[in-house]
């Protein structure tokens, strides 16, 4: 099945999931318009992809009403990547300022784009507009050091299921995607560029990549109209749980 002549936006897509999520939809006929604070890694991508790269800061709700502006009328797919982790901090070491920052990309960013983004969904070219947030296992577990992000992770999921209920009855879907362990740039992030830590978390296992997940969001949104994917939960084999994880 082709998507040509249908239009999917993908936020965060300059690296990690974002990345394998657009080159999946490109590969499926979706004319991609990616999203992202890194414009010089997003044009190389919409150029290997043929797509638009558009500058996207999903924190500033001025950036994200730039964006919606220069989108066309209709858009069919939605996918709300943008976000990540920051630091690893126990609440007695509260970093106030990490928890800010986590919560406008993961939290607030999402709800901008979902906003700013209703009235083009509802005018898909495919006539069913579908949005796809991505979310984490962290919205289904807590852990030492993981408040702020998984904080974060169960709000998304409780957005998710909001606009679940709030468009009922209208021509769109909403799946949440939460992956367990998927070895991008996450963990760099995380832990402010210590190669060597953010590598720990994946040693001796093995853990998903970028386009596990990619398959995952395609499958969802290329189902028949009438079928909503609520939820796909996704880890690796090596992953039980958030801390139970077997490592050779």
């Amino acid at each position: 099945m082709s998507a040509q002549g249908l239009c999917a936006v993908v936020t965060g897509a300059s690296s990690g999931i974002g990345t394998a999520a657009a080159r999946a939809l490109a590969a499926q006929g979706y004319r991609v318009i990616l999203g992202a604070r890194r414009l010089e890694r997003l044009q190389a991508l919409a150029t290997e992809l043929g797509g638009e790269a558009v500058f996207l800061d999903v924190s500033d709700a001025a950036s994200v009403a730039e964006f919606a502006a220069q989108l066309p009328s209709g858009v069919d797919v939605l996918v709300n990547n943008a976000g990540g982790a920051l630091g690893l901090e126990f609440l007695a070491d509260l970093n106030e300022a990490h928890w800010q920052e986590m919560w406008q990309s993961n939290v607030l960013g999402l709800a901008r784009m979902s906003k700013a983004l209703y009235p083009h969904l509802l005018k898909a070219f495919s006539g069913v507009g579908h949005v796809v947030n991505i979310g984490s296992v962290a919205a289904h577990e807590t852990y030492a050091g993981g408040g702020g992000y998984t904080a974060c992770k169960h709000a998304v999921k409780a957005l998710t299921e909001t606009m679940r209920a709030e468009w009922l009855g209208q021509p769109l879907r909403v799946t949440e995607i939460d992956p367990g362990l998927v070895e991008t740039e996450f963990s760099l992030v995380r832990f402010d560029g210590d190669a060597e830590r953010a590598a720990s978390v994946y040693a001796g296992m093995k853990p998903l990549v970028a386009a596990d997940i990619a398959d995952a969001i395609l499958w969802a949104v290329t189902r028949p109209a009438y079928v909503n994917i609520d939820e796909i939960i996704i880890k690796p084999r090596d992953q039980a749980r958030v801390g139970m994880v077997h490592r050779r």
